[in-house]
């Protein structure tokens, strides 16, 4: 005798994109991802393009992917797209060995990761303020 809940459907709609093995630490991902949280798409592309970090390329990728992924699947209007999440996780390592003095070898470590964003559709009007 379970009751069963009623979920609206349209409530729960989220666009996500996944961007797997981008040759980049974890620890480097997610600053860049936490200042992108929460911002309209149009915005966090542009912070992401006068961004000195060579990793922001691929996080555009994943974005833009997604903001496609809204418009053709989701019919949303990609001006109202905001991103609601930002995250990564760590992937393969890959190990590289240097030849170091003595006939030794030192290990190299080439991380790779994985970046998730998913967003939603605000139904906010714009204001005028610093906060966008």
């Amino acid at each position: 005798m379970s009751k069963k809940k009623k979920i609206d459907k349209d409530k729960n709609k989220f666009v996500k994109s996944i961007n797997n093995n981008i040759r980049s630490s974890v620890r480097k991902l997610n600053p860049i991802l936490k200042s992108i949280v929460g911002k309209k798409v149009e915005l966090a592309i542009r912070d992401l393009q006068f961004s000195e970090k060579r990793i922001t390329r691929d996080i555009r990728k994943t974005i833009s992917s997604a903001v496609a992924n809204a418009e053709n699947n989701f019919q949303y209007d990609i001006d109202k797209l905001m991103i609601k999440e930002a995250y990564c996780g760590k992937k393969i390592m890959m190990k590289r060995f240097r030849p170091r003095a003595k006939g030794r070898a030192a290990p190299i470590l080439k991380p790779y990761s994985s970046v998730t964003i998913i967003l939603s559709e605000t139904n906010k009007k714009e204001g005028h303020g610093a906060k966008s």
